[in-house]
């Protein structure tokens, strides 16, 4: 199936970003001639999750010169799932193309993206096919991650797959109808469906500045990946628990058999402090594991919404948001404050 072009705003593009100003320049020097060559109906929705360089001083005069490049100013810093999040909310292009800022995914590869879409495809994936410009130690807990979350998942995640993606408009429409504020968006996507297609491409180095996720961070993405789309670590713990108690039965019935042929004999301390210390470690690490989930249980029945508005510049509107979900009442800047607005 052919896809036909839409009337009205064809390309969305959502930028989170957070200390990005060392790249803003060079990243819109590459993109905007990328998207004037497809369409001149497009619009880049770039999120500034709460940055503390000058990165909103700079797209405040990006927006000034092109208005077709819009700014979301959340209130502080919500995380790069969240951010993402406010500008899928807020895009309102027939499709939508998230991307980094740190250009190691190319804006020259948006028209193999468009092409696939036209071509009919819902949903269309770019797969690093070559990560050699990342650490070695990115490479392998990348690596291991998706390994690990394809076996556990039930939802398969595609390997080497990050946000930068496109999505038709009615995607974008179903991912508003999830309401989960632990978020990774990674699964999110996979969990969506929708026909789709992949382009491959050779993940590039950093233009600038250093990577903004360090090692505790991602490990708490990796951990809410496995924690979201699967509930084998809950479910193991019934195995482990029935596997010691048969193993701890059997020893039973050991030491009873024992005693009755050879008699009563002085216990080791050694052995019985290490059983005890096994076991109390097996006790805390199924609590830990019980606590994960009831932590995001927890988080989610507070209800608070996803992110904050601070500023908006360019007439932003949501284009479909579930009520009480997120909080998008801040103004954009050429418009009247409402009442109860938070920006």
């Amino acid at each position: 199936m052919t896809r036909e072009t839409p009337s009205g705003l064809l390309i969305s593009v959502v930028v989170p970003m957070f200390n990005e100003a060392e790249a803003l320049d060079a990243f819109f020097d590459r993109l905007v001639p990328v998207l004037r060559g497809i369409t001149a109906d497009y619009e880049v929705i770039c999120v500034d999750d709460g940055s503390t360089d000058s990165t909103f001083d700079l797209l405040t005069r990006r927006h000034a010169g092109d208005g077709r490049i819009k700014v979301l100013r959340l209130s502080r810093n919500f995380g790069k799932e969240i951010a993402l999040t406010a500008g899928l909310d807020f895009a309102r292009g027939a499709a939508v193309i998230p991307i980094d800022a740190d250009l190691q995914d190319p804006p020259e590869l948006i028209p193999e993206l468009v092409a696939k879409w036209r071509e009919g495809f819902d949903v269309v994936l770019a797969r690093r096919a070559d990560r050699s410009a990342d650490s070695l130690k990115k490479r392998l807990t990348a690596g291991g991650f998706y390994r690990m979350i394809g076996r556990l998942s039930k939802i398969p995640i595609p390997a080497n797959v990050g946000d930068f993606r496109l999505m038709d408009r009615r995607v974008v429409g179903a991912l508003a109808l999830l309401p989960e504020r632990t978020r990774f968006m990674k699964g999110v996507f996979a969990w969506l469906g929708f026909p789709q297609a992949t382009v491959d491409y050779q993940r590039a180095p950093r233009i600038a500045g250093a990577a903004k996720q360090r090692f505790h961070p991602l490990w708490n993405l990796a951990l809410e990946g496995i924690v979201s789309f699967t509930n084998l670590p809950l479910k193991i713990w019934s195995y482990v628990g029935f596997a010691c108690a048969a193993a701890a039965a059997a020893y039973g019935g050991y030491i009873v058999a024992r005693t009755v042929v050879y008699g009563i004999e002085v216990p080791g301390y050694a052995s019985l402090l290490t059983v005890v210390l096994f076991m109390n470690g097996l006790i805390l690490l199924g609590l830990g594991i019980i606590g994960e989930y009831l932590s995001r249980i927890f988080i989610e029945i507070k209800g608070r919404p996803l992110y904050l508005v601070r500023d908006r510049l360019g007439a932003l509107e949501p284009a479909a948001v579930p009520a009480g979900v997120r909080n998008v009442n801040a103004p954009a800047a050429d418009e009247p404050a409402r009442p109860g607005a938070d920006g």
